[in-house]
């Protein structure tokens, strides 16, 4: 499994580097119908719950739906965030306020990745240049997430600690 995982991951990150490499700015939206569809139907499930997920919750900050997407023993491997689902509202609480819940994630996502029961969302990132203030520089970002029993259970990102 741990294996698995990781090829996934590398494969994953490859991919998005390939395409931060290529291109310094934030590529074009990408038809998000397209990046959900697979032919496998737990895949496309898997992939629907964590696009919902982030579209409900995480962006729109709907957080009384945690429970629909979380389940309660939510693990969290982002240094910044407590585990539990009860931990990551209590956390997103503080800045997080509701508004309306868009069709569509609003983050332009390059690519959303499933595997057996995990998902990766890719997307672009902008960062202000450490070695010139003055300018950004755009890298890839990823979120993956552990599905089990029809809600997210773990999550990880390339989060440094704050």
């Amino acid at each position: 499994m741990m294996g698995r995982t990781l090829s996934l991951l590398a494969a994953a990150l490859l991919l998005c580097s390939c395409a931060t490499a290529e291109k310094a700015t934030k590529p074009a939206p990408t038809r998000h119908d397209a990046l959900l569809a697979s032919a496998d139907p737990v895949l496309a499930a898997n992939k629907r719950l964590v696009y919902d997920f982030w579209r409900e919750v995480y962006e729109a900050g709907h957080l009384e739906r945690s429970e629909k997407y979380l389940t309660d023993a939510y693990l969290q491997h982002n240094p910044n965030v407590p585990s539990g689902r009860a931990g990551f509202v209590d956390f997103f609480a503080k800045f997080k306020k509701p508004k309306p819940i868009e069709n569509s994630v609003e983050t332009p996502l390059i690519a959303i990745t499933a595997e057996g029961n995990l998902v990766i969302l890719s997307y672009p990132k902008e960062y202000p240049d450490p070695k010139e203030p003055s300018k950004t520089y755009v890298t890839t970002w990823f979120d993956m997430f552990r599905i089990e029993n029809g809600k997210i259970a773990e999550h990880w990102d390339s989060a440094l600690k704050k």
